[in-house]
Order: structure tokens, then sequence, then C-alpha cells
């Protein structure tokens, strides 16, 4: 770390009583490795003096957002969508280090111009901390994900319903780990550092401790930028 503490746009769904844990996991790994948070909630503003931006898991993006008629949706916010693909664009522009997480990683290739599969069978558990796991995901060697995370086989976790396949890729993003013909992982290849993954690695329990380190990676980067800017 390089000691300042890098203002990260950290995305959640609506504060309710049912969403604290969740929230709260991802405060605290993003706190934990070393970020100062501005938290955004659907119809909040995008702000402008942010040094990174932190897209989390939650509910199906409104499929208009990508071109495709509802067949399978749940939970669908349109303010989150406009919020979230609005941040998004912006980091993009700007250049700032973007991490998505599960929904995030979705928004970002719906904001390449991609798509998703708005339902794939056995990845959401009907209870809500159930768990699908994955073990030995091999991390395409050379990408921002194996240098965060070392470059050895992953253990993560899986709990979506919708996904990103190789042919509904985003414009510009290459996979960087794939499971049953699934992208669970990509980056954006012509920015700094924009990283998706599909995975939930703020539930540490779930994950292996490789996996975690996609937050360290994260926040190093950002710092770069806020030490570049103060």
């Amino acid at each position: 770390m390089t000691g300042v503490r890098p203002r990260i746009a950290l995305t959640l769904s609506r504060p309710s009583a049912f969403q604290e844990a969740s929230h709260k996991r991802y405060r605290d790994a993003l706190e934990a490795a070393g970020a100062d948070l501005v938290v955004l909630h659907p119809g909040d503003a995008v702000p402008s003096d942010v040094d990174g931006v932190c897209i989390s898991g939650g509910g199906d993006i409104e499929p208009a957002r990508y071109g495709a008629l509802d067949v399978a949706c749940a939970d669908v916010d349109p303010d989150r969508d406009a919020l979230e693909i609005d941040v998004a664009r912006a980091a993009i522009a700007r250049d700032l280090p973007v991490l998505g997480i599960c929904r995030g990683f979705q928004i970002l290739n719906v904001v390449r111009d991609g798509g998703l599969i708005q339902d794939v069978p056995g990845h959401r558990p009907e209870e809500r901390e159930g768990l699908v796991e994955h073990r030995d995901v091999t991390v395409r060697p050379g990408s921002r994900l194996a240098m965060a995370t070392g470059g050895a086989p992953l253990t993560v976790n899986s709990r979506h319903h919708q996904a990103v396949t190789e042919e509904t890729l985003g414009r510009g993003l290459v996979a960087t780990a794939v499971v049953d013909d699934l992208v669970e992982a990509f980056e954006l290849a012509d920015r700094r550092w924009v990283v998706g993954v599909q995975w939930h690695p703020e539930r540490t329990n779930e994950v292996s401790p490789e996996a975690r380190r996609i937050f360290d990676a994260f926040v190093q980067e950002a710092a770069r930028t806020a030490t570049a800017t103060r």
C-alpha cells in the first residue's frame, strides 16, 4: 500500500434489515483492504471524487438494458440499474479501477454491450445461504486476476441464476476464468484495472484464501489513483 487510503464508491441495494449482513460483508472486506468507502444506494448521485468503484451483488438487471425480453428475471430495481450503469461508464471513461462482483460482473458486461443468459439451472440454491462450490478454477495466466490471486487454482462459490457466456461477452472484455462453459471472471483489455468476478469473494468462509486477495489488489490499484491526484 502507498499509505493513502483511496476513496472507493461501493454500490449496494436499498437498505433493509434483510440485506444488512450482506452489505456489511462488502464494507468489511474493502475497509480491511484499506479503503475509505462512499456507499451508494439506488437514487444516489454519481460521485466525481472517488478513486475506484466496486459494484456489488444483488437482483437481476432489467433485460431491456441488454435488448432482451423478460423471461426469467427477479428482484429488478430500475433505479439501481441506472445508478450502477452510470457509475460504471463514468469510471471506465476516467480509467478508474473497477471491481464487479456477481451482479456487478453482469453490469460490467451490459455496459460493454454484452448480454446475459437469464436462467441457468442449479447455480442458485433455493435457500438464501445455500452454496454451489466450484473447485480448482483455473485463472488465465498473466491476467489481472491471476496477478491478484497468485495464479493458483481457486475454490469459489456460486450463487447466481444468470450468467455470461463467451457468446454474450461484452465488447473488449476478455474471459479469465470459465467453468462449465460459463464465464466466471473477465477483465477489460484496454483499461488499467477493470475486473469482474461472478463469485462472491466477500463471503470469505466460502472461497479459498487466494480468491479473497482480489480486494487487496483492487484497493492497491485505487490507491495509485489517489496518490496521483492528491
